[in-house]
């Protein structure tokens, strides 16, 4: 077993319903990467039935299923990567919350999505990704699509606005594309206006200084991830949406602490969940992480 405090886990989210396989292949080559343990976690929510009696056997039996689909998942893991250990959790209670209070011993948290709407995302007592990617501590890596290994040279897109949130994901961003041997697109987006051509023309030296002096200090510490710095204009997730269409994934920062039902997660990364084309990493700031 491994330390409560040593962020050596990549934990995943295994769904009862609905074992996700390009989930448990991200997080293999991932863990593998970056020598970790994978830890399974599957939360067996609670049944609500008039007799206690049938409700006991419903629960053992949503837990026998939970068994089964946590032994093919760690299965799939040692297919993809033999030599990890794969560490299996069957728990009672809300997935959620289960994999927030357990992220606190992890490096991220790997999830797949059920493409709910945006509503239904918010409403559903079992959403999943919009509260773990507001409340998590660590990094939340929600895999909707496959990454783009194709693409030459590969590259992995962050999102910049000069914000401490958006540091945080410059560096984890530069971190990640280190460890795969790739480039870094580094992205700031600002937002269409009303504003004259002449003052947009005007801005974009201040917008480009911003954005290399955003990724200055990481870029000295990992020399061989070569940098791309470009700055759009548009609505931001349609861009960074658009970037992730040929990347290995896109990291973007999370403000705030986030409330329990992920209202607070923010617009750009809230759609990034429904439109991104690749893995999107969710990077908590200095002021997301809940105090101890």
């Amino acid at each position: 077993m491994t330390s409560n405090l040593d962020h050596s886990e990549v934990l995943v989210g295994v769904d009862l319903n609905r074992p996700f396989h390009l989930p448990l292949v991200w997080a293999a080559d991932e863990a593998h990467r970056r020598g970790l343990t994978v830890r399974l976690l599957l939360a067996v929510p609670p049944t609500h039935h008039g007799h206690h009696v049938d409700s006991t056997a419903q629960h053992l039996a949503l837990r026998a299923h939970g068994d089964d689909s946590l032994a093919q998942a760690a299965a799939r893991i040692h297919e993809r990567h033999e030599d990890l250990e794969v560490v299996t959790e069957l728990l009672d209670g809300m997935p959620a919350p289960l994999l927030c209070r357990h992220s606190r011993q992890a490096r991220m948290i790997v999830l797949g999505t059920r493409e709910l709407g945006r509503l239904a995302e918010f409403l559903s007592a079992g959403s999943v990704t919009v509260p773990v990617s507001a409340q998590a501590p660590c990094p939340v890596v929600v895999v909707r699509e496959p990454e783009h290994i194709t693409q030459q040279p590969p590259h992995v897109v962050v999102g910049v606005d000069g914000s401490p949130a958006s540091d945080a994901a410059v560096s984890f961003a530069f971190e990640e594309a280190a460890l795969r041997g790739a480039e870094l697109r580094a992205l700031l987006v600002r937002p269409s206006s009303m504003i004259s051509f002449r003052e947009s023309a005007s801005a974009e030296p201040e917008r480009l200084k911003l954005l290399t002096e955003a990724v200055a200090g990481p870029s000295a510490e990992y020399p061989d991830v070569h940098v791309t710095h470009e700055v759009a204009r548009g609505h931001p997730v349609e861009e960074l949406a658009r970037a992730s269409e040929d990347a290995l994934a896109v990291v973007v920062g999370r403000r705030g602490r986030g409330g329990y039902t992920g209202m607070r997660l923010g617009s750009v990364v809230h759609g990034l969940l429904h439109r991104a084309h690749c893995p999107v990493i969710t990077v908590p700031g200095p002021s997301s992480v809940p105090a101890p």
